[in-house]
């Protein structure tokens, strides 16, 4: 009896010193729908496709689905001290579509965003913003204000910037669902390999990335 809790013992402390996903890196995905996968099965969403993405190339890590569908910036800034409570090791920040959507005042938007990547700048958590364009049909003068708001912010916080989200897959129907918004699976498979690279040079800057 001795022998058996003797060796189980040590099993439970080696356990303890070396979790199994001690090898991992936890990369948060902090977004809306699109983030969320609406519309998705749970391994067709952006999460699920962009973990295997990485796994392909040799990344061992974790991508946490913290996309709501329907939040805004605010909303998205309200919730930041939860989805951080288990801290990741590097964050996507892809917000700002429900606000366009809403036509929301640009200045807003940006206030919102900027206190997202000062909090995430405090912690010294590297980050990748992820961009969003606004439609046309809100006017010139609104597209210019809200399209500024990512290149501006950047260039403040230092981080890297992925312009559009929708890059390759917005207006094109056959990358889309019904609804002409989020994309279907083929679409993410079209922003997965556009935006693997720059989630890749993301990686790269976390301490502890293991191969």
């Amino acid at each position: 009896m001795c022998r058996f809790l003797c060796h189980a013992g040590l099993i439970l402390t080696l356990y303890q010193a070396f979790p199994a996903s001690a090898a991992s890196l936890r990369l948060l995905a902090l977004g809306d729908s699109l983030t969320a996968g609406y519309g998705l099965g749970k391994d067709q969403g952006l999460a699920a496709k962009l973990e295997a993405a990485l796994k392909s190339k040799g990344r061992e890590v974790r991508v946490v689905n913290a996309g709501v569908s329907g939040d805004t910036t605010a909303g998205g800034l309200a919730r930041l001290d939860w989805s951080l409570a288990e801290p990741p090791d590097a964050v996507l920040v892809a917000l700002g579509a429900n606000d366009m959507l809403r036509g929301l005042p640009p200045q807003e938007s940006e206030r919102n965003l900027d206190a997202i990547l000062a909090r995430l700048q405090e912690r010294k958590l590297p980050v990748l913003l992820i961009g969003m364009k606004a439609s046309v049909n809100l006017g010139l003068d609104y597209a210019g204000q809200f399209d500024a708001i990512y290149p501006r912010l950047a260039k403040k916080y230092g981080v890297p910037l992925y312009p559009f989200f929708l890059e390759g897959v917005a207006l094109k129907p056959g990358l889309n669902q019904e609804d002409g918004l989020h994309p279907n699976e083929k679409g993410v498979d079209e922003i997965v390999r556009r935006l693997l690279p720059d989630v890749l040079r993301l990686l790269d800057r976390t301490k502890g990335q293991k191969r």
